[in-house]
């Protein structure tokens, strides 16, 4: 069931994201950021929260979790670190995510083939 529950989440999500580049002029790039923000909002209000408890990947993966991850990591180094931890605790809690993707860039960088125009 929990399967069902991520799948059903992290789905919703996606169509929301895929409706909302189809009705409006918004770039992709703009919708990636508004995803993370709108993660970092919606947990600073305490509802993403209760959506990550119930759907787990489906609500930790997609950029909103992004973004909670953000945030959680900010209020631990907050309580840690003081002020510091504003600028550290998301970096500390965000660190394998962002490792992962700038591993990931430069193998595709590697990879490819690029053409001069």
């Amino acid at each position: 069931m929990d399967y069902v529950k991520a799948f059903i989440v992290g789905g919703l999500i996606c169509v929301i994201g895929q409706i909302i580049i189809d009705k409006t002029k918004l770039t992709p790039a703009r919708l990636l950021t508004g995803y993370v923000v709108s993660g970092v909002v919606l947990s600073l209000v305490g509802l993403y929260k209760p959506l990550v408890d119930f759907a787990g990947a489906g609500a930790s993966v997609p950029l909103l979790g992004f973004g909670h991850a953000l945030f959680e990591g900010v209020k631990k180094g907050i309580g840690e670190n003081g002020f510091l931890g504003i600028f550290t605790g998301g970096l500390s809690a965000t660190a394998g995510g962002i490792a992962a993707v700038v591993l990931f860039a430069l193998g595709a960088a590697a990879l490819a083939r690029p053409k001069i125009k």
